[in-house]
């Protein structure tokens, strides 16, 4: 076993950096979904911000028209 490599070592390490690289591209495909959710999630949270305020403009508009109904 002197100075030479066996044949089972450099099958090793090969199939050990193939393994990495699957693992790499793996991450990077989730990271790449998780940007893309989170960049369509941007238009809702300003969609319910919207509805928020409308909503607080509605339940006012309610709380008037119940006060003049009480006179």
């Amino acid at each position: 076993m002197g100075g030479h490599i066996s044949l089972a070592l450099i099958l090793t390490i090969v199939l050990q950096s193939a393994a990495a690289l699957l693992w790499a591209g793996a991450a990077a495909e989730r990271i790449n979904q998780l940007e893309r959710r989170t960049a369509d999630q941007d238009g809702v949270s300003e969609r319910l911000a919207r509805l928020e305020e409308q909503v607080g403009q509605a339940r006012a508009s309610l709380n008037r028209i119940e006060k003049r109904l009480e006179r």
